[in-house]
């Protein structure tokens, strides 16, 4: 399958959620190409044009630890798209390691469409789950499985800004593949993704800390108080 959109409009599912997820500057997504998010994988080439940039691996496990090895040493989450039942299966035990690691992550995982009269003979039907996230519901923060477009870029932003708050921990988010491959009719509503994100931390901020000790530094007591001493 390959599809192509005019300019910067999106007029298919998966460019929709590219486009989501280029704004939310995740950067990298690592994968092991599959047929649950064609579609997706198309869009990320074709309509953002590898922003976020793909990491080709030859195995999902290796996909879920290099993006733990990216929050390790940047602080912040990175994609992974696993291929539908069979890929979550198989980064199962990475998801677990970033879980008990505490860090960030956004695991993408897609089905075969969920309406059974879209689905093609034999391999959608053996890619298709009726709960795929319940695999590691136990070793996630969240997940969810959006039933359309809209729902599924709302879920990229709360998952995004889950994966990074404390304590953090990866994400899973399954994309329908027919929503993926959904021809859109009409502009889909604006995402302010800006008002959206991880909290800032509990603990001091460095940057919050240098600008109240400037303003402190230079604040001027306009009142006496000399008057009111005994």
């Amino acid at each position: 399958m390959s599809h192509k959109s005019n300019n910067d409009v999106p007029c298919w599912g998966s460019d929709a959620i590219a486009k989501t997820l280029q704004g939310l500057e995740l950067n990298y997504i690592a994968l092991n190409p599959g047929a649950s998010y064609r579609g997706l994988h198309d869009s990320l080439v074709n309509f953002t044009h590898n922003d976020p940039r793909l990491l080709l691996c030859v195995h999902e496990e290796a996909a879920v630890a290099i993006a733990h090895g990216y929050a390790k040493v940047t602080g912040r989450a990175m994609g992974v798209a696993l291929h539908s039942n069979v890929g979550l299966m198989h980064g199962s035990m990475g998801i677990y390691n970033a879980w008990c690691d505490r860090v960030p992550m956004v695991v993408l995982g897609a089905t075969g469409p969920v309406d059974a009269t879209q689905r093609r003979s034999w391999i959608d039907w053996i890619h298709t789950s009726q709960d795929q996230g319940s695999l590691i519901r136990d070793f996630v923060k969240w997940d969810d499985q959006p039933g359309g477009v809209t729902a599924t870029l709302h879920a990229l932003v709360e998952g995004v800004s889950r994966a990074g708050t404390a304590p953090r921990g990866p994400v899973y988010i399954n994309i329908d593949a027919a929503l993926q491959e959904k021809a859109l009719d009409a502009p889909l509503p604006e995402i302010d993704i800006s008002r959206r994100g991880a909290p800032r931390t509990g603990a001091p901020v460095p940057d919050l800390v240098n600008e109240a000790a400037m303003l402190l530094s230079g604040a001027k007591n306009r009142r006496s108080y000399g008057a009111h001493v005994a």
